[in-house]
């Protein structure tokens, strides 16, 4: 049985309505739901297999309809007020942007209704607030987000100029101050990782959508294209022998068995396939571990004292492998969710793990001390990479955004 209460106070009732007569007809579900007399919902209501109490019966069930005095043009009263109550506001008031506040509320979604407390709703706005919205609105939000566990770097959304929103992100990677971007048509372009300026654009052969990006330490970036073939751009630098050699055998083998994600560390690339297993071609040969039951849709390895890989899967498993050693026993992040993505890299805290879920939540983990910190931005995430100071970038269809741990 599904009851609904107040559907007159929805920001959308006739469209309720239809959604609600159309799951009676499957007649699986009991449907009761309160309406109002001779509204269009009611009447769409009273035709189908929906029990409908009158709204206005005397004691009637249900909460009263959001409250209409929230100043939705406040952030200070937007972030305290209920979420629901807000969003509803702003569904029906689609006349007035008040400043650019509805439209981040809007992006952000369920993130907002999901967040705890003012601050963590205002570090939600201020990551996907965009440059035309109102001045004064960035640095009230900023003060508000104060006691929230991150920092907002940089934010880049859909519609910014000045520098420009570099796309729908599809692939991400930090090379030293440089964040590689790849858009969906395969455009990889180059930002600064500190404050997003452009710098160019990646000179590659990969015609389509990039899947992957993975700079190597000595300026190579490897590209894993659609089809799970791998391309290379080399860096300024002559390559030494040895590693042309490695890249070559690579490139070869995916050619025969497509790679579904990619990473590289000196002296070696990491490949995973859509069995479940984990490749590492180095130069003193090839290290294997079936670390997942499905897809593997991202790795990242790390350049530390001891170089270690982390590969995350479609079943929602985050692991961690050295080559040539027993894999971890025990994931070192899970969620029931796919995993999208994973970035990685040696930072003066150590080594740090971003990690992605298909339900919208991001993860920065710093692995030696066992501490992890939570993000979600609301809209899906596509990407994420770690910059070498420590801090995380996150790709959306909407938005890119840096951001750094508080304190």
């Amino acid at each position: 049985m599904l009851l609904l209460p107040a559907l007159h106070a929805a920001a959308e009732p006739e469209a309720v309505a239809a959604l609600i007569a159309d799951l009676a007809r499957l007649g699986r579900v009991r449907l009761v739901v309160e309406a109002d007399p001779g509204t269009p919902g009611h009447a769409l209501l009273t035709e189908g297999r929906v029990t409908v109490v009158d709204g206005d019966q005397p004691g009637a069930g249900g909460p009263p309809g959001p409250p209409g005095a929230v100043d939705l043009s406040d952030p200070a009263a937007v972030c305290a007020a209920d979420p629901v109550a807000v969003t509803t506001g702003y569904v029906r008031d689609a006349a007035d942007d008040h400043g650019g506040l509805r439209t981040a509320w809007l992006r952000a979604g369920q993130a907002l209704c999901a967040a705890h407390g003012s601050a963590e709703r205002a570090l939600g706005l201020l990551a996907v607030l965009g440059d035309g919205a109102d001045p004064r609105l960035r640095p009230a939000l900023r003060d508000l987000a104060a006691a929230a566990p991150w920092r907002v770097g940089w934010t880049r959304v859909a519609g910014d100029v000045a520098p420009p929103w570099p796309g729908p992100v599809a692939a991400l990677a930090a090379q030293g101050g440089t964040l590689l971007v790849a858009d969906l048509g395969g455009t990889v372009r180059l930002l600064a990782a500190d404050d997003a300026r452009p710098l160019g654009r990646l000179d590659h052969p990969v015609t389509g959508r990039v899947g992957a990006l993975a700079p190597a330490p000595d300026g190579t970036v490897l590209l894993l294209d659609e089809r799970g073939r791998l391309h290379t751009v080399r860096g300024r630098q002559p390559r030494p022998p040895y590693l042309q050699r490695l890249t070559e055998a690579v490139t070869a083998t995916l050619t025969r068995h497509p790679g579904t994600a990619l990473a590289a560390i000196s002296g070696s690339v990491v490949v995973g396939d859509r069995l479940g297993s984990v490749h590492a071609f180095g130069l003193t040969g090839l290290h294997q571990a079936a670390l997942h039951s499905g897809r593997v849709t991202a790795v990242a390895a790390v350049e530390s004292v001891t170089p270690f890989v982390c590969s995350g899967g479609t079943d929602g498993a985050v692991r961690r492998w050295t080559p040539g050693r027993d894999p971890d026993p025990e994931p070192l992040a899970e969620r029931r969710s796919p995993v999208v993505a994973l970035a990685a890299a040696e930072t003066p805290h150590g080594p740090v793990l971003a990690a992605a879920w298909a339900d919208g939540t991001v993860e920065l983990h710093r692995i030696e001390q066992h501490a992890r910190l939570t993000f979600r931005p609301g809209p899906a995430v596509r990407a994420v990479a770690v910059t070498e100071d420590g801090a995380l970038v996150v790709g959306l269809d909407e938005a890119v955004l840096r951001l750094e741990r508080a304190g």
